[in-house]
């Protein structure tokens, strides 16, 4: 497959609106990766195999939308504190139902082994529990809000 072949495959992707397409023939793996979110990004990576021997690393063919830096002094700040991630995926609520009093509030004092808050995944509520003991300084999560695994959830200072 020569370049302008590739080039052809590329307008015929980016023309058909498939967000990414694969292809691999004896020497060659094609992976196109178009119509991200905003639309600015498009991404193309062509892997030549020789027959024979260990693969090549891919070379990208189009340029990524830079990434932008995320602001050390922040860091620095939160860097005392503990951070109290999520263990699974699901639903963040802060109460256990609408007319209870929220688990925990900014300022609080918590000890090893305090229910936290309760995440909902696939119509059960797992309540999560302190693993340390500490004063609440942020929760960083809105409540009804989904989560993803490893996720913070809670800044905490263990002093």
């Amino acid at each position: 497959m020569d370049i302008k072949e590739i080039q052809n495959l590329i307008k015929f992707v980016a023309k058909s609106g498939a967000s990414e397409v694969k292809l691999e023939m004896d020497d060659i793996k094609i992976t196109i990766k178009t119509g991200s979110e905003d639309r600015s990004e498009n991404t193309t990576y062509v892997q030549q195999i020789p027959m024979g021997a260990a693969p090549v690393a891919a070379t990208p063919v189009a340029q990524q939308a830079p990434v932008a830096a995320v602001p050390a002094p922040a860091a620095d700040e939160n860097s005392k504190y503990i951070t109290i991630k999520s263990p699974i995926i699901g639903t963040f609520y802060r109460k256990p139902s609408p007319d209870k009093p929220m688990f925990v509030e900014v300022g609080k004092s918590i000890k090893e082994g305090d229910v936290l808050c309760v995440i909902e995944a696939m119509k059960l509520f797992n309540e999560i529990e302190s693993e340390v003991s500490g004063k609440i300084v942020k929760v960083l999560v809105d409540d009804s809000s989904p989560v993803e695994f490893d996720q913070p959830l809670f800044l905490v200072d263990p002093s």
